[in-house]
């Protein structure tokens, strides 16, 4: 006797239909923990916001185009720039024409960014 190649397809399905279940019950029951942290600005809130400056994060976000050690690539070489911490600031926060995309960083950390370039050697 042959066995039906669609059953396995079918508990697939129903163990996902029951999760997606299950977890809507327990976002359910915990409506107000998640709203209230929201609301606070706690677990919930945009964690962008909160978190501090991390150099070598930031860093990363600029490595593709403006080389591992930041000396230049498909971009200019951010050690050694001439720019002001301003004009960094405002590169970072609107880009620069085609090469250079805005938002890369959130606005409350392109300040920090530019001053981390600043001290690049």
């Amino acid at each position: 006797m042959q066995k039906n190649p669609i059953v396995p397809f079918i508990l697939i399905m129903a163990f996902g239909i029951g999760l997606i279940f299950f977890l809507s019950i327990q976002g359910a029951e915990k409506k107000e923990e998640i709203t209230a942290g929201h609301e606070e600005g706690g677990e919930g809130g945009d964690k962008a916001e909160t978190e501090e400056f991390d150099a070598e994060m930031a860093k990363g976000k600029c490595i593709s185009c403006h080389g591992g050690d930041l000396k230049g690539g498909v971009g200019p070489a951010l050690v050694g720039t001439s720019l002001s911490k301003e004009e960094i600031t405002e590169i970072i926060v609107n880009g620069k024409g085609s090469g250079m995309p805005a938002g890369l960083l959130p606005e409350d950390q392109a300040a920090q960014m530019a001053e981390y370039i600043l001290t690049l050697k």
